[in-house]
């Protein structure tokens, strides 16, 4: 049995455990040792260190710090690893804690996060999914149920100090072009509510005023929130340290391309099983900016779908110019309107496009001026037909169950 190297109490608070770190600097300690060609297991938080509660109100959703996350377990370090090297992640199995057999999803509000459709869902929901071996469904989005396709949201390794640098000045400059835009363009270091990890005294001062937030992805891999990085991926990332110092959390039980509504997928505590190998030199030898990945030969085998097109032509009648974001957002705008006729919220349908196996994909971006991106929503989750027909839709739902809703403060 491979060891666990990291474990975690979801009844302990994720800042008393020195194992885990919400910040990325080189200067947090490693947490743990481990030779190339070594296997082993990490126990993970759920990203928001238990903060979200398993009941049918969505106040915690709307009251969460987001300054804290996301909680990663790690860093681990990999004896050998030097700056240039490629560190080789295999992802062997990933699954959920047995003490915590259920998951999250929800819309944080306008005023605290934020999310892809924040203008239409602009107040805090959250539903919650249980999970039933590979299958999950949810008391609050009746009418679905569907396999996992699991993955860890969030996975990567240390910047080095020049590369930490880079990403604290572009982003603070970002945000300095519009200071008090609701949600910001970026999230700058926080030092009041940085855990780094196993650092002491002015090392850990150091890290929390300079920690680089773990909210977006970056050139070391980062908060991807890639589906298809599940069990039996092998992931390719850049070292930028010595020891590379490999983290992952944000463990999520499924998720639609894109995670659309920020807290997007279903978010879960659980364990990554995973084996580490080098390719000395390989970031100079291939070429490498950002990770690459082979995907998973595991996936819900869902053959049939539902394709909704969306252009870049907003739902204010903007026309834009080979916008793919604007693009997408209509195809799954779209996608909400449809699935509304057969009785659900809007709530409801966000919710089933961010948590489902749905794809999304760029389908044009040469004819000018309008871009073309496609959702694809499996039908066989449906416990009923969502095809159109002659006769029209069936309500399926009569309003009587929704997802929580707390009003902003």
């Amino acid at each position: 049995m491979p060891e666990t190297l990291i474990k975690v109490d979801l009844k302990q608070s994720p800042y008393e455990n020195e194992n885990i770190h919400n910040r990325w600097h080189p200067d947090i300690p490693m947490a743990c040792w481990v030779n190339p060609g070594d296997d082993f297991k990490l126990e993970t938080y759920d990203w928001t260190g238990g903060f979200i509660q398993n009941n049918d109100s969505a106040d915690d959703v709307r009251d969460v710090d987001l300054s804290t996350v996301h909680f990663l377990s790690g860093p681990v370090g990999v004896k050998g690893a030097e700056p240039g090297d490629l560190l080789v992640v295999e992802l062997l199995d990933i699954g959920a804690k047995e003490d915590s057999l259920w998951g999250f999803n929800g819309f944080f509000s306008k005023n605290n996060g934020g999310g892809f459709l924040v203008d239409h869902f602009p107040q805090a929901q959250k539903s919650i999914w249980d999970i039933e071996g590979m299958f999950t469904k949810s008391r609050h989005v009746p009418g679905v149920r569907y396999a996992g396709l699991i993955h860890p949201g969030l996975i990567g390794c240390l910047p080095d100090p020049k590369l930490l640098e880079t990403w604290n000045t572009r982003e603070v400059d970002f945000i300095a072009t519009q200071p008090d835009r609701v949600p910001p363009l970026a999230n700058p270091p926080f030092a009041k509510t940085a855990h780094p990890g196993k650092a002491k005294g002015d090392v850990a001062a150091k890290i929390a005023a300079e920690g680089a937030r773990t909210v977006p992805p970056r050139e070391h891999g980062g908060n991807c929130d890639i589906k298809d990085l599940s069990r039996g991926s092998k992931i390719f990332f850049p070292v930028y340290v010595e020891g590379a110092g490999l983290s992952v959390g944000d463990l999520h039980f499924s998720q639609g391309d894109g995670e659309i509504s920020f807290c997007g997928a279903i978010e879960m505590a659980g364990w990554v099983h995973m084996k580490v190998s080098l390719l000395k030199g390989g970031m100079a030898k291939y070429g490498i900016k950002n990770p690459i990945f082979k995907p998973s030969p595991i996936t819900p085998k869902y053959d049939d779908y539902l394709i909704f097109e969306g252009i870049s032509v907003d739902e204010y009648g903007k026309q834009h110019y080979l916008d793919v974001h604007v693009a997408y957002r209509q195809a799954c705008l779209n996608a909400i309107e449809y699935l509304k006729k057969f009785g659900y919220s809007g709530a409801q349908a966000y919710s089933i496009l961010g948590t489902a196996p749905c794809q999304g994909h760029i389908s044009g971006v040469v004819d000018i001026p309008n871009a073309c991106a496609t959702l694809w929503l499996p039908t066989d989750i449906f416990e009923f037909d969502i095809n159109p027909t002659a006769a029209g839709p069936v309500k399926y739902l009569d309003g009587s169950i929704d997802m929580p809703l707390s009003p902003d403060l």
